[in-house]
């Protein structure tokens, strides 16, 4: 009886104790780690140290090549590019070039479509009932020049094609066909009889377009409206300008018997 008592007494007493001792304090885990690892590189000797850098950098360095590799293929993908620019842009050149041939063919058709072989009276006068043009805003500058030109050489709707030369002159001040584009107004106009008009055109090829392959026709029809209204001292200079500033042109040949016979 007493045993049991002094047991009782005992385990009353541990308990007591564990009750009364502080918490047990908490580790942190990943400074524990750091600290591992900081203690673990300390405790490497200076050879391991020295084999665990070359590993480093011979990971750099391959990461490195990797890096300079790609960019060695990203250059060539690049010059690759360069070189279809190129011949893409090569192979616009060769359609412009052809397509400047092709309308300076057509301006010479437009030419013998539109100088009359017969007194301009010949051509077809325009009819009350003329159907009106409405000039599309949507074309573009070589459909709308096309359009016009087309009126002359194949529908020989030759009245009809003022109004279109003189919506793409207005729409298209400084397009490469515009010295043409004024000839043509003018000699559209001069073939009407409407002689004031077809000479503001032809002056405009003269003053404005000193480059243009029209300029020597231009003065040569200056020259002969100015004949048509009886001023034969502004045709004769006209035609001295022409001879003298080009003197090998077909505009020149036509000009030479035309200035004699104002002589």
């Amino acid at each position: 009886m007493n045993l049991n008592k002094a047991l009782l007494g005992v385990s009353l007493a541990v308990s007591a104790q564990a009750l009364a001792a502080p918490p047990a304090p908490v580790i942190d885990a990943s400074s524990q780690s750091t600290s591992n690892s900081t203690s673990t590189y300390s405790s490497l000797s200076i050879e391991q140290r020295v084999a665990k850098l070359e590993r480093q950098i011979n990971l750099d360095n391959k990461n490195q090549i990797m890096i300079r590799q790609q960019l060695s293929e990203l250059q060539n993908e690049v010059d690759e590019l360069r070189g279809v620019t190129e011949l893409h842009s090569h192979k616009l050149n060769q359609i412009l070039e052809r397509q400047r041939d092709l309308y300076q063919e057509l301006d010479k058709r437009v030419s013998a479509a539109i100088q009359p072989s017969t007194p301009p009276a010949v051509i077809a006068a325009p009819e009350s009932n003329a159907p009106v043009i409405n000039y599309s805003s949507d074309l573009t500058e070589n459909e709308a020049y096309d359009r016009a030109v087309n009126m002359v050489l194949k529908d020989k709707r030759y009245d009809e094609a003022i109004p279109e030369f003189e919506a793409f002159n207005k729409k298209y001040p400084n397009s490469s066909y515009a010295p043409n584009a004024h000839y043509w107004l003018g000699q559209l106009l001069f073939n009407k009889g409407e002689l004031a008009r077809a000479k503001q055109e032809f002056a405009i090829v003269v003053n404005q377009h000193e480059g243009s392959s029209k300029r020597s026709d231009a003065l040569l029809k200056l020259g002969m409206v100015a004949q048509k209204e009886n001023d034969n001292t502004r045709a004769s200079v006209l035609y001295r300008q022409l001879l003298s500033e080009y003197p090998s042109s077909s505009a020149a040949q036509l000009a030479k018997p035309r200035l004699e016979s104002l002589q």
